[in-house]
């Protein structure tokens, strides 16, 4: 195992890299208090299908932080699945360049991000420490790379045929008060 403590496989990398891109113009310095959170065990994360869902205690305060990723398409998924065999029990750095060479690309992409935070930015402490965390889980589990953007869990399919989950925001001018709050008028 290598000296990094989050990204020491290829696998794990991907979501190091989402914390810290290589391309930056300036020093990002909510890292530091993101790689503590995530390395003092603070984040816990509930994973569906392509949605990660975090939370995340630190003294006084809670966040819940929202990551969706972009599901890997039907053609990529036939790809995969054409390189490594669906017996292979764990996925090495190895198979992981097997990919790079055929131009396959499974680094995660995010949809959408959110946090409950007072932050309000795409890429807060919470968000920060919540890639870390995963990147602890894949280094661990190198298969959840491919299941986050639904390799296994069949997350393209739905997408193909138009069905979209139900919404995360509802809008307030949509809600009717005599309906919502079951009000019957006489």
């Amino acid at each position: 195992m290598a000296d990094n403590e989050f990204g020491y496989t290829s696998w794990g990398m991907d979501w190091v890299r989402l914390a810290q891109p290589l391309k930056v113009s300036k020093p990002e310095p909510l890292l530091p208090r993101a790689y503590s959170i995530a390395r003092n065990n603070l984040v816990q994360t509930d994973i569906e299908n392509t949605i990660v869902r975090a939370t995340i205690h630190r003294g006084a305060e809670a966040s819940v932080t929202y990551l969706e990723l972009t599901p890997l398409s039907a053609a990529t998924i036939t790809a995969i699945g054409k390189l490594i065999p669906a017996e292979t029990l764990t996925l090495t750095d190895e198979h992981r360049a097997a990919l790079a060479e055929h131009g396959i690309t499974v680094k995660p992409q995010l949809a959408r991000t959110d946090c409950s935070c007072r932050a309000r930015t795409e890429r807060c402490v919470h968000m920060l420490a919540t890639c870390y965390a995963l990147a602890r889980r894949v280094d661990e589990t190198p298969w959840l790379a491919l299941d986050l953007q639904g390799y296994r869990t069949g997350a393209t399919a739905a997408s193909a045929t138009g069905e979209t989950g139900p919404a995360r925001w509802t809008s307030i001018d949509t809600l009717d008060p005599a309906t919502f709050f079951g009000v019957t008028t006489g």
